[in-house]
């Protein structure tokens, strides 16, 4: 599975596409494809809120990731952060670390004294793939 801030949902499909051609059975978040074709509605707070509510968009994501062995975290920059890393996707990670998933970040995570949120990550010891995820062929 790909996950991350769905400011990046048409990088999650592009890097969906790329694993696939390598033979990969590759997951994304179940509501990506809304986010590629609206790419500020994760922006518009109380409309996403209702979104993620009626759909139960979390525990549909947390069902797809039980369902793989593995997750990719695109931790793209973001706010100024490089390697960044946002609340759903910590969730998520969390997760993964607790259901034994393999965790992999495509870029490192900032420092956990620059970044406080980068201290629970940095404890899961995810594998840092730097940008590539060219092991994956």
């Amino acid at each position: 599975m790909i996950c991350g801030s769905m400011s990046f949902a048409e990088e999650m499909i592009e890097l969906q596409s790329q694993l696939k051609s390598f033979g990969h059975d590759v997951s994304v978040p179940c509501d990506t494809e809304l986010h590629v074709e609206k790419p500020g509605f994760i922006d518009e707070l109380d409309k996403d809120r209702e979104h993620l509510i009626e759909n139960t968009i979390m525990k549909k994501c947390f069902d797809i990731l039980a369902s793989n062995e593995a997750v990719i975290f695109l931790n793209l920059p973001k706010n100024g952060v490089s390697g960044y890393i946002g609340t759903s996707s910590l969730m998520e990670m969390g997760l993964a670390y607790y259901l034994g998933k393999k965790i992999y970040l495509m870029y490192p995570h900032p420092d956990p004294h620059e970044q406080r949120w980068a201290h629970e990550v940095a404890s899961f010891q995810p594998v840092l793939l730097h940008g590539s995820v060219e092991s994956f062929r």
